[in-house]
């Protein structure tokens, strides 16, 4: 049996239920795809059922504010990905007049748009028989045929992407797509797949071989770097605080945050205080300063380790810009302050 019609089976056995499976609308299945992006579906699913209750059409989200995007994209990750999802609603709404990109080449023009997303919108909606190549994917494969090509390598983008374009269903890309993406999410799976009642051991090379946690290859990336940051927590005698937002390129762009003062490595009590004395917001006014974590929280990304603390600085006096403490969660902020937020009590 051909391995598309064989996964295509399993699909139609095996497929969970899930929301933006029940239709065709570009707009509900691009915006699944970017929120699934870095994203399990579990994680993914609540967001893009808020995104659909509030943004119910593409115009509606371009007429969002950018602030209310990235508020209800908090939590979520990778904010570019909600700054780029607002700014192609604009672009599709404004300059392509409402009408969705309907073929692979022209979705590559939204912004956040790359080949998989563009493979996956060009499938499911409209038919184009153009194969996708995500993480899922290249699990399934590299087990499957024992490719040994790093898939973080351009020989391996490459190649994988046209070994699926030669095992895609011409008449069902649509399925096709979605049934080796389902595979690789809940039956080939990373750790532990459950080979034993899986379809294609037979010839499999990874299983038959012993080698499935072999696959797939990867290039050792660059060791992650170290950041300390030191959150200022301030505290007025009228119970407003600060909140600044980040400017520039970079993580948590547009993001809101307490006042940073970033360390090159962990500082005590007694250096940090005097790092405070000299705040622009405190101007040698009395104030009091308390650690709220004594464990470091360390908030891993891709490309960076931030080891974290938050101060709490407590002032006998007014501060100028401050806000009202009770106004702090309509700010759109990092998963790490928003995690304090929930914590910490005000």
């Amino acid at each position: 049996m051909k391995f598309s019609k064989k996964i295509i089976d399993w699909y139609s056995v095996n497929k969970r239920s899930l929301p933006w499976r029940e239709t065709k609308n570009p707009y509900y299945i691009w915006l699944s795809e970017i929120i699934l992006q870095q994203t399990q579906v579990k994680q993914g699913l609540p967001y893009y059922e808020a995104f659909v209750a509030n943004y119910p059409t593409i115009f509606q989200l371009a007429e969002a504010n950018e602030s209310e995007v990235l508020k209800l994209w908090q939590g979520l990750g990778y904010y570019s990905r909600a700054r780029n999802l607002h700014a192609s609603a604009k672009y599709v709404t404004n300059i392509l007049n409402g009408v969705f990109p309907d073929n692979y080449k022209d979705l590559l023009n939204l912004k956040g748009v790359g080949d998989y997303t563009a493979s996956a919108i060009a499938s499911i909606c409209f038919n184009e028989a153009t194969a996708v190549v995500d993480g899922n994917v290249y699990r399934v494969l590299s087990r499957y045929f024992g490719i040994e090509t790093p898939i973080n390598s351009s020989k391996g983008t490459k190649e994988f992407k046209l070994l699926a374009q030669e095992l895609i269903d011409k008449k069902k890309p649509a399925e096709f797509n979605q049934a080796i993406m389902e595979f690789g999410a809940i039956q080939c799976k990373p750790q532990n797949p459950d080979c034993h009642v899986c379809p294609f051991t037979k010839g499999c090379i990874a299983f038959n071989k012993n080698k499935i946690a072999d696959f797939p290859v990867k290039l050792k990336s660059a060791k992650a770097k170290k950041k300390y940051f030191n959150f200022v927590v301030f505290i007025s005698n009228d119970n407003k605080t600060i909140l600044e937002k980040r400017e520039g390129k970079g993580i948590w762009q547009n993001l809101y945050q307490f006042p940073l003062i970033e360390t090159n490595k962990e500082i005590n009590y007694e250096a940090f205080k005097n790092l405070v004395e000299n705040h622009k917001l405190i101007q040698k006014q009395p104030f009091e300063l308390s650690l709220y974590n004594e464990e470091v929280i360390i908030h891993k990304l891709s490309h960076q380790h931030l080891y974290t603390k938050f101060w709490i600085v407590s002032l006998e006096s007014k501060i100028t810009g401050a806000i009202p403490i009770e106004e702090i969660t309509d700010y759109a902020v990092p998963i790490v302050i928003g995690n304090f937020l929930e914590s910490f009590n005000f």
